[in-house]
């Protein structure tokens, strides 16, 4: 056993001394003093100060429980239930003692050769105990003395504690249990009936990120904790950490904290963005170019027109100085186009952000329009969650462009903003390629799992977190053998695949994250 393991297990024995038989040499309870000694019973909290080798460790919270046997006064019984130390039982202790007063003062003194019947307890021996205590006016004081033969150690405790009024709280919990660290997949959850809290982490951490890992935490009111909040701990290479919460009456509670398990990460911060150079025209668009796409190449082909001096989507932080919900974000915005490129533009243009390809080219029907966006990118895990955040203002003047000939203004509508992640079968039965665009995104036979936002109406100017799970479509599970493709699917406008949207609805989004395993 290593020296820190001697420390923990000597504080134990501090326990278990208080339980120590007191000297046989006593005068029944009575000193020279007085005719009776007074009821000294009751539980009393104080600190444990365990030296080794005159080495002395950190106090160590501890409450000892006193009561009568039988009517007198004098005679008491020490008892501790279902010790345990490092998550193994000692065992159960209940010592009588005799108690003498003199001048008001209540002591005790005594020997015993401690020894325990379980399988950890057995490992300690047999350990020469001597004690040593007082109490007087509701405070005790205790030093004790113990041999520990098989390891040559020689320890002394020193206790010092208050009476307890019977009224103190006994709950002992971890109420909330937070790790702010970008690899944080699931934040840690809180099991108290199994004493347990487990957090989970993306495949990418390293045993060196999880090292240093600081847990911020709350406890019961009036209770005490060790590790105290906010230090860091090691939870690298399996390692887990206990955490002792000791109520105000002295009940104690043992968290075990370990990480449950890990997840596949796919995230998108927005954080680099970068001009994109088609012929004579160039657009701003967030890196990486092969995985995220915007229709910004059909703006740019309306800008040479002069139908529009504005993007669909720009990086929010440096275009209009709006700062994202970390960093930098992708703002979309719907913009009313109808006439531009010689008709060749839709009444409504939806601020849109994807992962896959935009395939510009110019084509006048709008149902081939939607099949210039190409969705999806290879993904191969199995995906549990979709989460971010979003800011979104809707726009005044609700646009219905779903017929070009025959395009309604001003209807009245409310704009709200899409935001969803669709899984989908990668091949078709033959082998070939499958590749969805705006007209069968959500309707194909290949739609395996999605994840979308409850609710896109205005946040009034402020961002809002997401975190939803991915739900199965009818008929649909996931299949490890097969080949699959993420879509990430962002809109300004939710209908603004029908041509329709309010003009000037804006969207901003950052750190898109796809939560798998």
């Amino acid at each position: 056993m290593n020296k820190r393991l001697f420390y923990y297990l000597f504080a134990v024995l501090c326990t278990v001394t208080l339980f120590t038989s007191c000297s046989d040499d006593d005068d029944n309870g009575k000193g020279d003093d007085q005719t009776e000694v007074a009821d000294i019973s009751g539980n009393y909290k104080g600190n444990l100060v365990v030296s080794i080798n005159e080495q002395p460790a950190d106090p160590i919270s501890q409450v000892i429980s006193i009561t009568k046997s039988g009517n007198q006064t004098s005679q008491v019984v020490l008892s501790l239930k279902n010790f345990s130390f490092g998550g193994q039982l000692v065992g159960d202790i209940e010592v009588p003692c005799m108690v003498e007063e003199r001048e008001g003062t209540q002591s005790f003194s005594g020997q015993k050769n401690l020894t325990f019947t379980t399988p950890f307890g057995q490992l300690l021996g047999t350990l020469p105990t001597s004690v040593n205590g007082t109490v007087k006016d509701g405070k005790i004081s205790m030093k004790i003395g113990v041999t520990v033969t098989a390891f040559e150690q020689v320890v002394d405790v020193d206790f010092d504690g208050n009476k307890m009024t019977g009224n103190e709280s006994s709950e002992a919990k971890i109420l909330d249990f937070v790790i702010d660290r970008d690899f944080i997949t699931e934040q840690p959850v809180i099991d108290d009936e199994n004493g347990t809290i487990t957090f989970k982490i993306s495949d990418t951490a390293t045993d060196d990120d999880l090292k240093t890992l600081i847990p911020i935490f709350k406890i019961s009111d009036k209770a005490t904790v060790s590790p105290v909040s906010g230090v860091a701990q090691n939870f690298s290479g399996g390692n887990s950490v206990e955490y002792t919460v000791i109520a105000e009456d002295g009940t104690i509670k043992v968290y075990t904290v370990s990480i449950a398990g890990k997840y596949n990460v796919l995230k998108y911060s927005f954080e680099k963005w970068d001009e994109v150079t088609s012929a004579t025209m160039k657009w701003p668009s967030p890196i990486p170019f092969d995985e995220l796409a915007t229709a910004n190449q059909g703006v740019a082909y309306l800008k040479a027109f002069d139908s529009t001096n504005k993007y669909n989507l720009s990086d929010g932080a440096s275009e209009e100085k709006e700062a994202g919900y970390k960093g930098s974000a992708a703002k979309l915005v719907t913009q009313y186009t109808k006439g531009a490129a010689f008709g060749f533009a839709p009444a409504i243009t939806p601020g849109s952000l994807f992962t896959g390809k935009f395939e510009f080219k110019a084509v006048l029907d709008q149902k081939e329009q939607l099949k210039l966006t190409k969705f999806g990118i290879s993904y191969t895990k199995k995906p549990l969650y979709f989460k971010g955040a979003y800011k979104y203002k809707a726009g005044e003047k609700f646009i219905d462009g779903s017929n070009k000939n025959d395009v309604k203004e001003d209807t009245g509508d409310k704009d709200q903003c899409g935001i969803y992640a669709l899984l989908y079968e990668a091949m078709d039965k033959e082998g070939n390629d499958v590749i969805l665009d705006g007209s069968t995104i959500t309707n194909s036979e290949y739609c395996v799992a999605i994840a979308q936002i409850k609710d896109g109406s205005d946040t009034e100017s402020k961002w809002v977190e997401f975190n939803e799970e991915f739900i199965y479509f009818d008929g649909k599970t996931y299949d490890s053998s097969k080949k699959y493709k993420m879509a990430i699917v962002c809109s300004s406008s939710k209908a603004g695949d029908s041509f329709k949207g309010a003009v000037n609805s804006t969207l901003l989004v950052d750190e898109l994250e796809i939560i798998g395993e």
